[in-house]
């Protein structure tokens, strides 16, 4: 078979890989998009004091040659860039001087993003991101294609990767037309009110504080008794930057709808100036955060955030996490979304308990609102005085268990529990008796070995009766004392208080220490 036209040298012939298909280029016009992009950021590295010291028309001079310059450089970098799919891997390859081949492998790809920024949406183009396990950013962001060929080849990726099931076999992404259907029928969770979003973003620290300081800043210009353009300017620059955080909060949250799919998988949409589509499965979900923030607790206000697999944190400068579950709501609301994306898991009953009194010489003010606890699906902890949050995660996405003592907690006796997850985060059980840390660290583990278990063992072919699993109540219960296991747990086979006998003879990763 002959090599296709756009397979670059070296490349193994495509009788080789099954599947091989000839390479794709992205749309057009992305060299222009992709060259705004970077003429906006130049044009505010500029700053108003070289417009000042330039003048208007030089000034747009400079900006027309860098102009010039960068979407020349963006078009020689789109005629380098291509991919295609080969089997069960995304190739991409790009670069003049420097040439780059990628091989993705789709086994480890966790989802795929469809962004629409302003200027993709003014020319019905959009990006596809993906996420892939263990990565440290964005992989492969292939911007632009239509949203046509970005949806289908976002479908037939997930289904190549098995988080969705596989589109007809006769479908190719050379033949769009095959792929053509009806967009899939999603059952809605949750939509934002958009004016509780701008009330919400009103009562923060940077929106309450801006009177002072344009206050302030009057109060300087009126005793000098000079206005200028540049000061001017400057002065509402600073103002905008202030502002930055919550007018970006309330452009990405903006429209924000929550709803699953026909698979079963939770399909975020959310953005004004740039719209985002997000299908994330629900077994990539390690975390799900309830955070109440001072100023909202009037209004019984709070907002959700996931921790998902495969997806990178932001950025430095960057505050466009996927991470929002629900931007704003009551508690009504937060109950039924981590109901849905948690099943089993009812957000008013989650019980903990605080640490111990003497842990007060770490925490003067907070330790009332510090605590952790296990119910029968999740691990539950909570911290934070001012701006106060409570993490829930499953058993089942536990990677490790860790007790952490630091020189100050020795001295009181003290530890800390971390439970890993793939995302990133870990839920955290500070402060507790080591006794009980090391009881909760055992815990931690028997249950996301009878977890995974769970999920992963083939159906039973006769009658079992499940292990007995402690009901959190709604009450928080008392402090467990030293040596002992919290009321209504189950003692982990081999644990023992630190009166007992030798070490203990399990399949743990992990001993507490034997006592001395």
């Amino acid at each position: 078979m002959a090599a296709a036209p756009g397979d670059a040298p070296g490349e193994p012939p495509p009788a080789a890989a099954a599947g091989l298909e000839s390479r794709q280029r992205l749309h057009p016009l992305s060299p222009l998009l992709n060259g705004a992009k970077s003429i906006v950021v130049i044009i505010a590295a500029l700053s108003w004091q070289t417009y000042g010291q330039l003048g208007a028309a030089h000034f747009a001079i400079v900006v027309a040659v860098l102009a010039v310059g960068v979407v020349i450089f963006s078009a020689v970098g789109w005629w380098n860039t291509g991919y295609h799919v080969v089997g069960r891997e995304l190739r991409i390859a790009e670069g003049l001087v420097w040439r780059r081949n990628r091989a993705i492998p789709l086994d480890r790809l966790q989802a795929v993003e469809l962004r629409r920024p302003l200027l993709a949406q003014l020319t019905g183009l959009a990006e596809l991101r993906l996420e892939v396990v263990g990565g440290g950013k964005t992989e492969a962001p292939l911007a632009y294609l239509t949203v046509r060929e970005a949806a289908i080849l976002r479908e037939r990726l997930l289904a190549l990767s098995g988080r969705t099931p596989a589109p007809h076999p006769g479908a190719t992404t050379a033949d769009p037309a095959a792929h053509a259907a009806a967009p899939p029928a999603e059952a809605p969770l949750y939509r934002v009110r958009n004016q509780d979003l701008l009330i919400s973003q009103l009562l923060t620290p940077q929106a309450l504080f801006l009177p002072v300081g344009i206050a302030w800043v009057s109060t300087q210009f009126l005793m000098e008794g000079s206005w200028t353009f540049i000061g001017i300017a400057s002065t509402v620059t600073a103002m905008a930057g202030v502002l930055l955080q919550p007018i970006r909060r309330v452009l990405q949250d903006w429209n924000f709808r929550a709803a699953h799919d026909q698979d079963r998988r939770l399909v975020l949409h959310y953005g004004l100036l740039e719209t985002r589509n997000q299908v994330v499965p629900l077994h990539r979900v390690q975390t799900v955060r309830v955070i109440w923030p001072l100023l909202w607790r009037r209004k019984r206000w709070l907002n959700l955030r996931l921790d998902i697999a495969g997806y990178s944190g932001p950025e430095p400068g960057d505050d466009k996490s996927s991470d929002r579950l629900m931007p704003v709501g009551d508690i009504g609301t937060a109950r039924a979304l981590v109901a849905a994306v948690l099943p089993g898991v009812d957000l008013a009953t989650l019980a903990t308990s605080p640490p111990p009194a003497r842990a007060r010489w770490l925490h003067p003010f907070a330790l009332r609102f510090h605590g952790a606890g296990l119910t029968p699906d999740v691990f539950v902890s909570r911290w934070g005085r001012v701006t106060r949050e409570l993490s829930m995660v499953p058993y089942a996405r536990l990677q490790s268990v860790r007790v952490v003592q630091g020189p100050l907690q020795r001295r009181l006796g003290l530890a800390t529990v971390y439970a890993d997850t793939a995302g990133g985060r870990a839920g955290i059980a500070r402060d507790r008796d080591l006794a009980e840390a090391w009881a909760l660290a055992e815990q931690l583990a028997v249950r996301a070995r009878q977890a995974r278990g769970l999920t992963t063992a083939p159906p039973a072919t006769g009658p079992a009766t499940p292990p007995p699993v402690p009901v959190a109540s709604a009450s928080p219960p008392a402090p467990v004392p030293p040596g002992a296991v919290a009321p209504g747990a189950i003692a982990p086979a081999g644990w023992y208080p630190p009166s007992g006998p030798g070490a203990p003879d399990d399949e743990a990763y992990w001993q507490r220490p034997s006592p001395s």
